[in-house]
């Protein structure tokens, strides 16, 4: 992991996305699901972003905007390609599918993401093809099997079909599917999920791996704190499809500022059952994204929330010379959370 200073790869800003609420015979839209609502965030280059929170926080949808899987409802999404920075946001087909094969996904399950019907040489060679990448068939199978060494898989499951490998090795089948176009970011939406814990680990280290060999930028998507730790540079922390605190991983963990962050940190399981826990209870469930509350949308959640929570909505800025959090009143920074 590393920071560079050749400045930002990614950058998002104001994105939205939200989805209609439509009922009735004539489908009119009587309300809106503010999934992703108005985050600034950038990924710079050889860098590991992850952003965290809690399932249905609008993680993997802010992913998918990325390559426009989804279009975003406003905001812009800025890459930079042969030296500056492009809205994707504006890019026409052509254009978009230039700036696809630098920008890959790793999926989150490796069973629903390969098509059972092709072989793994197939699969792997896959996005050359819709990329128009022209290569006879030999040196098609080369690129394949030089990306499948890299990824530790085997020359020898070339032709075999998904079904036949394990989940560790479909992953990397995904792995590798994401590599061949060379690209220079990747977007892991949580690709350790539906692994054994053993497993997780094999495909942690290897995409560590791969981001120092192939000078790789990461935006990793998780829930898993423990994760998120070990790989990332800086992290994000989303909630009800917002960032509510950003700053160097180190520093986070050691200093949350945000009391969501902090009571997420709090549940971390510890390895010594006989460590004195200070799990805090978070009262209530997430909000629902279509009916949101006034002001912090964390407030009905929150044990110090005051009168102003709830009709004041927190700007995410750096406040006492700490990394930026939206919170009115932020855990003091050089102290740790309370216990």
């Amino acid at each position: 992991m590393s920071h560079s200073a050749d400045g930002a790869l990614l950058e998002l800003r104001r994105l939205r996305k939200h989805f209609p609420i439509q009922r009735g015979v004539l489908r009119r839209t009587v309300g809106w699901i503010r999934a992703v609502d108005d985050i600034d965030l950038e990924v710079n280059t050889g860098e590991t972003v992850g952003l965290v929170g809690e399932s249905g926080c609008g993680k993997t949808t802010a992913l998918r905007t990325i390559v426009r899987a989804v279009e975003p409802t406003d905001g812009e999404i800025l890459f930079r390609t042969n030296g500056e920075m492009k809205s994707i946001t504006a890019l026409e087909s052509d254009a978009l599918r230039e700036v696809r094969q630098q920008i890959r996904v790793i999926f989150q399950d490796p069973q629903s993401s390969l098509n059972p019907r092709f072989k793994i040489r197939d699969i792997i060679a896959e996005p050359l093809k819709a990329y128009g990448v022209t290569a006879s068939r030999g040196e098609l199978d080369d690129i394949v099997v030089d990306t499948m060494e890299r990824v530790g898989l085997d020359r020898a499951y070339v032709n075999h079909y998904p079904y036949s490998l394990s989940g560790g090795q479909r992953q990397r089948v995904g792995i590798a599917r994401a590599l061949t176009t060379r690209p220079r970011l990747i977007l892991a939406d949580e690709p350790t999920s539906a692994l054994d814990a053993s497993v997780q680990a094999q495909i942690i280290n290897l995409l560590l791996q791969l981001q120092q060999q192939m000078h790789l930028s990461m935006l990793f998507v998780t829930h898993d704190l423990s994760v998120v730790r070990h790989v990332s540079d800086r992290i994000a922390i989303m909630y009800l499809g917002e960032i509510v605190e950003l700053g160097d991983t180190d520093e986070v963990f050691q200093r949350p500022r945000h009391p969501y962050t902090e009571a997420l940190f709090a549940a971390i399981p510890k390895p010594d059952p006989r460590q004195p826990s200070r799990r805090i209870i978070v009262e209530g469930d997430i909000p629902d994204p279509a009916h949101r509350p006034s002001g912090c949308p964390f407030h009905p959640r929150c044990r110090y929330a005051t009168d102003l929570c709830s009709t004041e909505k927190p700007a995410l800025e750096n406040r006492d010379g700490a990394h930026p959090v939206a919170c009115h009143f932020p855990l003091p920074h050089g102290e740790q959370p309370a216990e």
